[in-house]
């Protein structure tokens, strides 16, 4: 479980978020990037309630680790896409739907491209 950091004065408990729900914002921040295709462009197209945990840990990888969250991300991509711009997207989207979503900052975001297709 990774934990959330409490910035209130509340003492009404601790909230803790499974390393899943990580990985469900992740690849959903990635299935919104322009050019992505393969497993992560499946996504937009999917309802994310009949997808299983396995599918949606793929291609994707999540460590909590004591300085922070390490996100690995791996994925396919459109033939003349500009690999900087386009992984640079990546790791902003993530970064600030996971931000936005859990007050989570990941520590790391690592794009790799495995793929080029001539979609």
């Amino acid at each position: 479980m990774v934990k959330v950091a409490d910035y209130s004065n509340s003492n009404l408990g601790k909230v803790e978020i499974a390393p899943e729900v990580i990985s469900v914002i992740a690849s959903i921040a990635v299935s919104e990037i322009e050019g992505v295709t393969g497993h992560f462009a499946d996504l937009n197209n999917t309802n994310l309630e009949k997808i299983s945990r396995k599918n949606l840990s793929k291609n994707l990888k999540i460590e909590a680790k004591d300085d922070g969250i390490h996100i690995d991300v791996y994925c396919s991509i459109k033939h003349g896409v500009k690999i900087s711009k386009f992984a640079s997207k990546i790791q902003a989207n993530i970064f600030n739907s996971i931000k936005t979503m859990t007050a989570i900052e990941p520590k790391e975001i690592n794009i790799h491209i495995m793929h080029i297709t001539a979609e």
